[in-house]
């Protein structure tokens, strides 16, 4: 007797979905099934890009911001000169109305600076998400590349506390100065379109190629150990340049060159830049939160070690979720006109900005300036070592060089890399110093779909969350201290 055959299995509903997306005008586009990728893979891919990459959203608007943006004197409020009684009630022989000066721009900052500060960093927000957006998309449907783009760590950094100085302290203006990365962009354009970019990077040793990625990666961990912008275990020395610091936000103190008068008054050097909170004054080793960030990085160890997926999304998840709490040493809220400001605008959760105070910033009255030429060759030269060091380094981790270590499409990948830093600057966004990344190489990773998902995830959930990200810009500032 012949034996009954086992009815077939029908296929699941994501094997279903797969296939459908497979055969449809969108898979043979993206060339799934030539590459051995579904559609749930690439999200998966594109998920993890988008979460890994996602602290760029509030670190490039907070490092923007402390530029001071387009805020200037002007913005500062009157004060009295008891910072206890309002300046309706500053009368008599004991207390007088302080008129702002260039001083109120730094700490303690004066009010209404730093309410013009949270505009600034709240455009700059919504600026990085667009060119993000703009980027990975472009990325992925015309250059075929899984390659997300995203505003890179070092030249904003340049831009800020070097070019701009913190606050405006240095020798060229805000507008000046991104009107100096504007002509950067354009010309970054024009040498890659005629293929002299290309010949440039022939001329860079290999070595250095590889090396780059290692290099910036140093770059930003030495970033995130100081004060401003991490955990603050870096802190000044007088005799070594660094040395431990990781003390209260209470126990820290800037440093600036100032001079002092006949009269006694103190005025900052000309051309002299002042520093954020660096110097430890005492109390080392007694930040609470940059223990916080200790108890986050063990966690991600822990993860790592006993490979679990995800690792850095939990270490990430719990840092934001205990600051998220106030009336703690470690709160993004503290009770402060500021900090009660964000609390209520991050209880909003959804929100869309609308950019109002940065956008169409740009001034050539600078161009004439020897200083105004030096920051546009600097970001011009770091544009060409970035981009060529990074792509090659990444396209070389991730498969993309051919036999003779030639990376494939390399034209195409950087007229992308060319067009989004003229209308990243454009936004008022360095979008053109991007970081090429390839987080996961998961089976699928290899397709352009993935950057378009990367694209839209950064465009849906970050402008709508936009309250959100911002306490973690507010972090920044208050919370990591």
């Amino acid at each position: 007797m012949a034996a009954r055959s086992s009815p077939e299995e029908k296929p699941s509903p994501l094997t279903r979905l797969n296939s459908f997306v497979a055969s449809s005008r969108v898979g043979k586009r993206f060339k799934l099934t030539e590459r051995n990728s579904t559609f749930t893979t690439e999200l998966r891919a594109g998920t993890a890009t988008f979460l890994t990459m996602a602290y760029i959203l509030a670190v490039n608007a907070s490092i923007l911001a402390d530029s001071g943006g387009t805020c200037s004197v002007s913005d500062c409020v009157p004060l009295c000169s008891d910072p206890s009684v309002p300046v309706s009630n500053c009368t008599g022989s004991t207390h007088r109305v302080l008129v702002p000066a260039e001083s109120c721009k730094f700490n303690p900052v004066n009010p209404g600076y730093g309410s013009c500060l949270e505009k600034i960093r709240k455009d700059l927000i919504v600026a990085t998400v667009v060119s993000s957006l703009v980027g990975c998309v472009i990325m992925g449907a015309f250059a075929n590349l899984p390659l997300a783009l995203a505003p890179g760590m070092g030249t904003n950094a340049y831009f800020a506390y070097t070019v701009v100085g913190f606050h405006g302290s240095g020798n060229v203006s805000y507008k000046s100065a991104l009107a100096a990365v504007f002509i950067e962009g354009l010309i970054f354009l024009f040498i890659s379109a005629i293929g002299f970019r290309a010949k440039l990077a022939k001329l860079v040793p290999k070595p250095v190629r590889i090396s780059s990625s290692a290099g910036i990666g140093l770059f930003l961990a030495f970033i995130g150990l100081q004060n401003n912008q991490g955990i603050g275990l870096i802190g000044y020395s007088s005799s070594t340049l660094v040395t431990l610091g990781a003390c209260p936000k209470s126990a820290r103190a800037s440093l600036a060159p100032v001079i002092t008068a006949a009269n006694g008054t103190i005025s900052l050097i000309p051309g002299a830049t002042v520093s954020g909170d660096i110097m430890c004054l005492h109390g080392r080793m007694e930040s609470p939160t940059f223990w916080l960030g200790v108890v986050g990085f063990a966690i991600i160890a822990y993860c790592l070690v006993k490979n679990v997926k995800g690792a850095m999304i939990y270490g990430i998840l719990f840092v934001t979720a205990v600051s998220w709490f106030r009336n703690t040493q470690v709160t993004a809220f503290p009770d402060t006109d500021l900090g009660n400001s964000a609390h209520t605008y991050f209880k909003k959760v959804v929100d869309v900005h609308i950019i109002e105070s940065t956008a169409g910033a740009l001034s050539f009255k600078s161009i004439g300036k020897s200083y105004f030429w030096e920051a546009l060759v600097t970001f011009l030269y770091v544009d060409i070592l970035d981009t060529t060091g990074t792509l090659y380094s990444m396209a070389r981790f991730a498969g993309f060089t051919d036999q003779n270590r030639r990376f494939r499409r390399p034209i195409l990948c950087v007229h992308v890399r060319c067009n989004v830093n003229c209308s990243g600057v454009t936004s008022r966004d360095i979008t053109g110093n991007c970081i090429y990344r390839i987080v996961n190489r998961n089976p699928g990773r290899w397709t352009d779909r993935t950057n378009s998902i990367d694209g839209r995830r950064v465009f849906l959930s970050s402008v709508l969350l936009h309250a959100v990200i911002s306490v973690d810009t507010c972090s920044g500032r208050w919370g990591r201290r």
